[in-house]
């Protein structure tokens, strides 16, 4: 069976052997082995049949091991699963459906064959048939059982997925999609694919996206589906089958869509390039009707050229399906866009946005969105304009435009274009064409000399490259912009384009079949058909046909030329040869007639020329067309509007038409298209709405641009007048015996025009079946209310509303709810009508209502309102007023911004609250753009007006204006005026009456109104604001002032808030005027309202009033300055002393006078800064009269004199005094530095003094407990007190204060637990005064009281310590024979113990060296006579309990004459080396001398003792000369400590 399906289908999945299972190939396979003896026994009955029947199958068996993709091994079952394993169906075996299909069998099966296949050879065919047939029934047995057990799997499976049905569900899904195919007419296709999904999907086949259905085409199309894989069969394909096919499968969880395209080749056929559009209406295979809606649409657009334009669509497609993707379209002009680089579509799942890339003016036309679904397609469509650019050079061009390649050869290529509609006010004198080759960006011009026709031939060009080309126009202002550059084409000639497209076109649908080879040594003969297709002044276009004989495909021609009247025949192309059958001549002489023939050649010759052309006459066939005629516009929207006109009369090859607009009077004509059109009338858009425009149009082809046509008759730019649409909610408001009162509401499209009236139509309904429509009224009735009368009573009606404006009547509303009419009882009034909505703002709104026409049993006597939000439930009606309301309108106020409400109206009276009124439609709570309140205004006059001003107005717009939401009809109380858009309402005579809530509507605008309550207190307000604008007074800023300036002199002056260049002043002293002169300087500046009076000095004739009266218009005012007594007094003393100011001021003069300053570091700096000086000025100061000699203290730079006075004390009180003088004069500044002054000077000192203290701080001592703070400078002067627990310090023996240096202290001897508690200092500065405190208790007290038990045991252990005091010289030189006496001071308690050393080794007292320690106090070391053996180093060692202390010298010996004298040495009481007398008498008085020198008292703190001690100590020495003059070194550089005796 296999051999008998289609090529294209042996290799396909669905049809491969191993596709089914092993049981389903097993049962194929026995039945197929079953015919085969069957049919072998009925034909021939011999065994050779069977053989080859048994090796077939055998084969077979090969096939289905190597085709099948499932293991031998693998059980069967019948079960269908998806590809996470879930059952999604049970799968019938193929052998018990169609037998079209061949399959292997199970391995039982095989080796059952195989023993057959041996029986075949030794048994007859009786027995094989037995045996075969009792196999079978076998077979057949167990498959039945195994197909009934799976059959139960199969159930329960079935059941459980019933139960839990969601978990299994999941959307359609292609296993295997369909393949495309490419066909020959007149041949069968088949289309087929694989698809899954729970539930079952349904599945429909369409054909360029309309639904295929079999039954209307039962011989053409068969749809088939079995087991998940669905087919379609396309029978006898024409070429009409050529499409795009696409199957879609659709169930409750998602749609999807599969394509695959067939191509049906014809031979020598062409292409039919029709489609057919998708059908309309619900789609059957679903059972859905989809409902497309476009929303938020773009509207008319404009652009410009080089921009970016997106325009956008919300699509909404009800009911939404998961994953349904529908076919979303845009069309320009009708034709279908594809992405490119200039149009980039997007698809967001709900929106469809296309994007202009760069726009040009070829993007200017009708966009076109279109979205299809299965049932059907929407459509929106608008106009995109677009401008031209800004031109390089002003009057420049706009660029053409639409550049296209009408030809292409490889000898030229023909480029056509369109001309701008914008010339730049000159006429453009021609056109240059620009080519680039692709791949590069070198542009080239074509043409020397700019063309005028817009169709020139490019030539020069390389066979076989690829070109692109623009073209810019240019008149006497400059060159335009280019135009967007043409598509790509190749220099080549068709047949050889052609010849390369034929290798890939499979949507041709043709079958190029090229000739054979040419023959040879045959000449070509006569081309056929030679014609002149194009003519111009620059070039001539000729085309013929090629010779009809085989063979010549290697063809070339030559062309040549004949003058007419001559037989001169000028070949043209004597170089080249013409290989296309086309050819473009250059270089004709302009006004004369040529003829032209064309002659064939190949290898073998040139062949007989053709036919000559007739007489072609150089210069432009084609002319330029004549111009339009019959402009007339119409009315459109308030935007545009609708030109149409007569087309040019014999116009050839029109490329369409450019129409211009103008507003009347303005003589300046604006482009309304920049593209051509190619029909008689549009839609000029972008106009300004209720001006006057006239209209022309001219037509343009290749040749130009035609005259203007005349000028239209002017038409105003406003909505054009329609029929109103239909009225809706029809409700009942009374109802009697034989009539019924009626309501409905307004149409929501009332035409442009005011609704002149209502029509009313009723008819009755019996058992539901409705009756004829008759009129209820004939007349017009203008209310939305009418009673129709004549009725049966307990017969139920319909009825139906239609509106009439002044173009007619519009189409009658939807027949109404079913009315019953009887007469109503109740007691509760009826619904009130004619809610209206106005004044609609963000947080409130004004509903308006009528009263119910039915009462009920007692009179009205109030209204609720209620609301609700528009999606709410019903249940959220709320009531806005708790207490009823007697009036017929509300403001709701504290609404939600945004929110969408609806709103509905009771009625009540004595009985109850009545029925409800119709709900209002929804209004959304935005106060829409460009919404104006009432304005309350008082003019010059004191008329008080209302003011309300409009900025949606329309030419059919009113203002209409209310008291109290009643229309104003009286005009004695308001006078109203309307200009433009603005209205006013005037009150004649303002009024208690006029006190109320005034409001004002818009007609024919979307709501566009305000109200405005004059109460009376406002009313109060704006007549007193009345009075003053008709009795108006001039505002001051500033009233009428006094004050001084340089020189003394007095200036009055006052200022005016406004005063126009009328004003007038008057100046009055005293009631008498004054006016301009020597004494008087009047000033009037009217810009800035400033007057003045300047008089240079005050006499006491000058005493009194001033007064300045102005006077601007009717509008007065005056203001007065009385100067009397004291206040004149004090102002002219003040006059006389700035009079002086100003003559000291001439010469040198103080600025600033002398002046003290206190730095931080607590310097007094007497200042004063000098003007007007000069080199020559001399500044001297004084002290108490005392000239102060110049020194480094006095400074005078930059115009400021200084003295410093560092350490202020006493004496620096006094009277100080600087004394500035020239050739000018002098100026002279004194301070007071005494008593108070001096007081204040040193109080400020203290401040700075105090508040440079450090925080009180403690320390110890050997003597107890010290509290102190450092200060950076401190002042004899200072006062300072110290307190404890906030009591002021008596001092004691044991409590002492003092100073050192800048160390203020308090010192506490052998403290005790009674000093604990608070501590302060207070510094007195004669203002504040700044305290420093710190506690003195606690463990601040334990550390100090440790600290001084500490320093008391070091200080007498100090004191006790053993100690060398006098200092000991550190080299000693002597001569022989000398005798050396040396004496230092010891000290220390107790007595220490005194020891001698010379060289580290103790020495003893001896004749020679006698030792000696006197009163405890001093050690002498005597050497009676010098010797060399005395040289070395000695030392004395003295210590007790408290400390050992030591002292070194060297003793060096020299030759010398022996002396008398003995050289000795000792310490004076501060310690240093004295050189002993050399005889007894200069002893006697080195010891009186001794005696004189006082004590030196040691200083308290050894620590600075030692800290004057330099580092680098040098060795002293000591040199005996000859004449034994003994020479020691100064101890002075030893430390003080040990220099100094004790006290």
């Amino acid at each position: 069976m296999s051999g008998s399906l289609p090529f294209y289908q042996k290799h396909h999945r669905h049809y491969d052997r191993g596709y089914r299972n092993k049981e389903t190939a097993s049962k194929m396979s026995q039945y197929q082995s079953s015919s085969s003896i069957s049919s072998s026994r009925y034909f021939a009955g011999s065994s050779t049949s069977a053989t080859s029947s048994s090796r077939g199958l055998r084969l077979s068996g090969l096939e289905e091991s190597r085709l099948s993709p499932i293991p031998k091994r693998t059980k069967p079952t019948y079960l269908a699963v998806d590809r996470e394993n879930q059952i999604i169906g049970y799968v019938v075996p193929i052998f018990r459906g169609s037998q079209e299909f061949a399959t292997g069998y199970s391995d039982t099966e095989e080796s059952r064959v195989r023993d057959m296949a041996r029986r075949d050879l030794f048994s007859s065919g009786l027995e094989m048939e037995r045996s075969e047939l009792i196999s079978r029934k076998e077979a057949m047995r167990e498959s039945a059982d195994r197909i009934c057990l799976n059959k139960r799997i199969h159930d329960k499976e079935e059941h459980s997925k019933r139960m839990n049905e969601d978990s299994l569900m999941h959307p359609p899904e292609f296993l295997i999609k369909p393949r495309s195919h490419t066909v020959w007419e007149r041949q069968c296709v088949r289309l087929h694919c694989t698809v899954t999904g729970w539930p079952d999907p349904r599945v429909v086949w369409y054909k360029n996206n309309v639904a295929i259905e079999s039954i209307a085409n039962p011989g053409k199309y068969k749809v088939e589906s079995r087991y998940s894989v669905h087919s379609l069969d396309i029978n006898r394909c024409d070429f009409d089958d050529t499409a795009q096919y696409h199957v879609s499968a659709m169930n409750s969880k998602g749609e999807l869509s599969a394509f695959a395209s067939v191509v049906v080749k014809r031979f020598k056929g062409e292409v039919d390039e029709y489609l057919p559009a998708p059908r309309h209406g619900p789609v059957s295979e679903y059972g859905i009707n989809f409902q497309t809606h476009i929303v938020d649409k773009f509207g008319v657009s404009f652009g410009r050229e080089g921009e970016t334009m997106s325009l956008g669509c919300t699509v909404v497609i009800y009911p939404a399906l998961h994953r349904y993707q529908p076919e979303v379209q845009w069309y320009k002009d009708d034709v279908l866009l594809s992405p490119s680089k200039w149009y980039q579509m997007h698809w967001s799942g709900e929106r469809a946005t296309l994007t202009l890339a760069h726009l040009n003016k070829e993007d200017e036309g009708l966009y076109t969105l279109r979205v299809t679904t299965k049932s059907g397609y929407e459509t929106y469509s608008s106009y995109v304009f677009v401008r031209d650019s800004d031109a390089e050079m002003e009057g420049a061009p706009g660029a053409p435009l639409d550049v296209r390649c009408l030809d292409a050869n490889k000898d030229y290529i023909i480029v056509t274009w369109k001309q701008p509609a914008v010339d730049g006010g000159n006429s453009i004198l021609g056109y240059f064409v620009d080519r680039c080759e692709v791949g590069t960006n070198h542009w080239i011009q074509c043409n020397d000399t700019p063309v005028k026709f817009a169709r020139f031939p490019v030539t020069g060009l390389v066979e076989g490259r690829s070109y692109v080309f623009r073209v810019r126009a240019i008149n006497n202002s400059g060159m335009s912009h280019p135009s967007r550059v043409s598509e790509p084409v190749a220099a080549m000639d068709p047949a050889d384009r052609a010849r390369l497209r034929s290798t890939s076109a499979p949507w041709t649908g043709q079958i190029i079949v090229t000739e054979e080879e040419p023959a040879e040594g045959i000449v070509p003969g006569r081309p056929l058909e030679l014609q002149v297709t194009e003519a111009t002044k620059n070039y001539v276009v000729l085309s013929w046909k090629p010779p009809g004989e085989k063979g010549l495909e290697g063809v070339m021609y030559y062309v040549e030329k004949c003058v007419s009247g001559t037989d001169s025949w000028q070949r043209v192309n004597t170089e080249i040869p013409v290989k296309s059958p086309r050819f473009a001549l250059f270089d004709l002489a302009e006004g004369k007639s040529y003829s032209f023939r064309v002659r064939c050649c190949n290898p073998a010759g040139v062949g007989e020329p053709s036919d000559p052309t007739e007489a072609t006459t150089v210069g432009d066939k084609l002319d330029i067309p004549s111009a339009p005629s019959k402009v007339v516009p119409i009315r459109n929207t308030d935007t545009s509007v609708v030109v149409s006109w007569v087309a040019s009369s014999d116009a050839k090859e029109l490329v369409g038409y450019y129409i211009e607009g103008s507003i009347v009077g303005s003589n300046v004509w604006e482009p309304c298209n920049n593209k051509p059109v190619n029909v008689t009338r549009f839609i000029c858009h972008g106009l300004t709405t209720g001006e006057k425009y006239v209209f022309r149009v001219r037509a343009v082809n290749a040749a130009g641009l035609s005259q203007f046509s005349p000028e239209s008759e002017p038409v105003e730019v406003k909505a054009a007048i329609a029929s109103p649409a239909p009225p809706f909610g029809i409700s009942v408001l009374e109802c009697v015996r034989d009539s019924m009162v009626l309501a409905w509401k307004q149409p929501s499209f009332i035409g442009g025009a005011d609704i002149s009236g209502y029509f009313v139509d009723y008819r009755d309904v019996i058992d539901g079946v409705p009756g004829k429509w008759h009129e209820a009224n004939i007349k017009a009735i203008s209310e939305r209310a009418y009673r129709v009368s004549d009725l049966m009573e307990n017969r139920k009606y319909q009825f139906q509303v239609r509106a009439a404006n002044m173009a007619g009547v519009g189409i009658p509303s939807l027949p109404s709810d079913t009315f019953l009419c009887e007469e109503w009882t109740i007691a509760v009034p009826g619904p009130p009508h004619d809610l209206q909505v106005r004044e609609v703002r963000n947080d409130s709104m004004v509903l308006l209502w009528k009263p119910p026409v039915y009462q009920g049993r007692d009179p009205v006597n109030g209204f609720y309102i209620d609301i609700k939000e528009e999606d709410a439930p019903v249940e959220a009606w709320r009531s806005v007023n708790n207490k009823a309301t007697e009036k017929t309108y509300m403001k709701i106020k504290n609404l939600k911004e945004g929110e969408v409400f609806v709103f509905r109206v009771r009625a009540q009276n004595k009985a109850g609250v009545g029925k409800t009124s119709e709900v209002t439609e929804p209004v959304s709570a935005v106060t829409k753009p460009g919404t104006n309140e009432i304005v309350v205004a008082v003019d010059d006059d004191g008329i008080i007006s209302l003011n309300f001003e409009c900025c949606d107005l329309t030419p059919d717009s009113k203002f209409v204006w209310s008291k109290n939401y009643e229309e104003i009809t009286d005009p004695s109380r308001l006078t109203m005026e309307t200009k433009g858009n603005k209205s006013k309402a005037v009150f004649n005579t303002p009024g208690e009456e006029d006190i109320g809530l005034y409001s004002c509507i818009v007609t024919h605008t979307d709501g566009a109104s305000s109200s405005y309550d004059l109460s009376e207190q406002e009313l109060k307000r704006l007549l007193e604001v009345s009075h003053d604008h008709k009795f108006p007074i001039i505002p001051l800023k500033s009233e009428l002032a006094v004050e001084l300036l340089e020189k003394g002199r007095v200036r009055f002056w006052l200022q005016a808030e406004k005063i126009s260049a009328d004003g007038k002043v008057d100046y009055v002293f005293n009631e008498n005027l004054i006016s301009q002169g020597e004494k008087y300087k009047m000033n009037f500046d009217k810009s800035t309202g400033v007057i003045e009076m300047i008089m240079d000095s005050l006499t006491p004739a000058d005493e009194g009033t001033f007064t300045f009266q102005l006077k601007d218009g009717k509008a007065t005012n005056q203001s007065s300055l009385v100067l009397i007594g004291d206040v004149f007094k004090g102002l002219q003393k003040e006059s006389e002393f700035q009079m002086k100011e100003w003559i000291r001021k001439q010469g040198p003069h103080f600025i600033e006078y002398l002046s003290y300053e206190v730095t931080p570091e607590c310097c007094v700096v007497l200042k004063c800064k000098v003007g007007n000086v000069k080199k020559e000025t001399s500044a001297l100061w004084y002290k108490d009269g005392q000239e102060i000699k110049a020194d480094e203290h006095l400074g005078f730079t930059e115009g400021v004199l200084k003295l410093e006075i560092a350490q202020i004390s006493k004496k620096d009180s006094g009277v100080y005094e600087v004394v500035l003088k020239d050739d000018r004069g002098k100026d002279t500044s004194t301070l007071n530095l005494t008593d108070q002054g001096f007081k204040d000077l040193m109080n400020e000192v203290f401040s700075f003094i105090a508040n440079s203290s450090t925080p009180l701080k403690i320390t110890s001592t050997d003597e107890g407990i010290r509290l102190y703070t450092f200060v950076n400078f401190y002042n004899d002067l200072l006062q300072v007190t110290w307190h404890y627990k906030d009591s002021a310090i008596s001092f004691s023996d044991r409590i002492k204060s003092g100073v050192v240096g800048e160390q203020l202290w308090l010192q506490i001897t052998e403290p005790t637990e009674k000093d604990t508690g608070k501590y302060a200092i207070e510094f007195n500065d004669g203002k504040g005064g700044l305290r420093r405190t710190v506690e003195l208790s606690g463990q601040a007290f334990d550390d100090a009281f440790a600290e001084f038990q500490r320093l008391k045991s070091a200080a007498v252990a100090e004191k006790g310590r053993a100690r060398v005091a006098g200092g000991l010289p550190d080299v000693v030189t002597i001569q022989e024979g000398k005798a050396l006496n040396l004496t230092c001071n010891i000290s220390g308690d107790p007595v220490p113990k005194v020891t001698w050393l010379k060289n580290d080794r103790e020495i003893t007292s001896d004749d020679h060296c006698i030792l000696k320690f006197e009163s405890g106090k001093f050690a002498s070391f005597t050497i009676t006579a010098v010797n060399t053996s005395d040289t070395g180093k000695y030392s004395i060692l003295v210590k007790n309990k408290y400390g050992t202390e030591s002292g070194d010298f060297t003793l060096e010996t020299t030759e010398g004459t022996p002396d008398q004298g003995v050289t000795s040495y000792w310490t004076d009481p501060v310690g240093n080396v004295v050189f002993g007398p050399n005889t007894p008498q200069e002893k006697i008085e080195m010891q009186k001398r001794k005696a004189k020198t006082p004590p030196v008292k040691m200083k308290e703190d050894k620590k600075e003792r030692k800290s004057e001690e330099p580092e680098g100590e040098q060795k002293n020495k000591m040199k005996v000369d000859d004449a034994a003059e003994t020479k020691a070194s100064d101890s002075a550089d030893q430390p003080e400590a040990e220099r100094t005796q004790p006290e």
